[in-house]
C-alpha cells in the first residue's frame, strides 16, 4: 500500500503562523526589535506594520538605510556569515513580526522551494530598491528624493492597494531616510500640503499626484 504524499508547502500559512522555531510577536510604535551588535541568530517577517533599519556609525551619527513594511524580510544577513546585527531595527507602527530561528530558516530553504523562491524573489527586489536609492542619493534634489520615500512608504509601486494613509512619521525620520535637514524637509512638506500632495494631521495621507514631484525635470 503506497503511503500518503505530502500535502504540498503553505507558504502563507507557514509565515502567518507560530510554530518549531517560529514565534510571533507584537511591537507597539518605537519599540527595538534587535539593536546594533545584538547577536545575529534570527531572520523576521512583518505580517502588519512598518519597520525602520538604522545604523550608528563610531561617532554616534545615526541613519535610516531602509524603511520595510508587511511582507518583507528582514535581519537576513545572519544567513550568510553574519554574526551580530550590524544594524537596528524599530517599528515605526504598531507591528506583528514573526521571528523565525536561523536553523528553521536554513532547513526550509534547502527543503522547500516555495520558501526559497520567496526569499529570492524579496532579495532581489530588495537589490532593486538599493541600487534605486544609491541613484537617487547622486542624481536627484532632496525635494524629488523626499518626494519618492513619501511615495515608497504609501506603498505606491507595490503590488496591491498603496497605503495613503501612514502613522505619523516625524520630519526627523524623513530627514535621515533623505539625508537632508529637519529644516528642509519642513519646507518641502508644507510645499507638498499647499500644493494638495499630501495631507497631514496625526497621520499622513499621501496623493499619487504627488507622483509629479518625481517626474518632473
Amino acid at each position: 500500500m503506497a503511503g500518503k504524499a505530502k500535502p504540498p508547502f503553505q507558504i502563507k500559512r507557514f509565515l502567518s503562523e507560530a510554530g518549531k522555531g517560529r514565534t510571533i510577536t507584537a511591537f507597539s510604535l518605537n519599540q527595538v526589535v534587535f539593536s546594533q551588535g545584538d547577536p545575529a541568530n534570527a531572520i523576521f517577517y512583518i505580517q502588519e506594520g512598518k519597520i525602520k533599519i538604522t545604523v550608528i556609525s563610531d561617532t554616534g551619527k545615526e541613519a535610516v538605510i531602509a524603511v520595510l513594511s508587511a511582507g518583507d524580510f528582514f535581519g537576513e544577513g545572519c544567513l550568510k556569515s553574519q554574526l551580530v546585527r550590524m544594524s537596528t531595527a524599530i517599528a515605526l507602527a504598531d507591528c506583528s513580526i514573526l521571528r523565525l530561528e536561523k536553523a528553521v530558516a536554513v532547513s526550509m530553504l534547502e527543503k522547500e522551494s516555495a520558501f526559497s523562491e520567496k526569499m529570492v524573489s524579496y532579495l532581489l527586489a530588495r537589490n532593486v530598491r538599493i541600487e534605486e536609492d544609491l541613484v537617487d542619493q547622486l542624481f536627484n534634489s532632496s525635494e524629488k528624493r523626499l518626494a519618492r520615500t513619501l511615495l515608497l512608504l504609501a506603498n505606491f509601486g507595490k503590488e496591491g492597494k498603496p497605503e495613503t494613509v501612514l502613522a505619523k512619521i516625524s520630519q526627523e525620520t524623513l530627514a535621515e531616510m533623505v539625508g537632508t535637514t529637519r529644516s528642509r524637509v519642513s519646507f518641502f512638506m508644507n510645499k507638498f500640503r499647499k500644493l494638495g500632495f499630501v495631507k497631514y494631521n496625526g497621520t499622513l495621507t499621501v496623493h499619487s499626484s504627488l507622483l509629479n514631484i518625481v517626474l518632473h525635470d
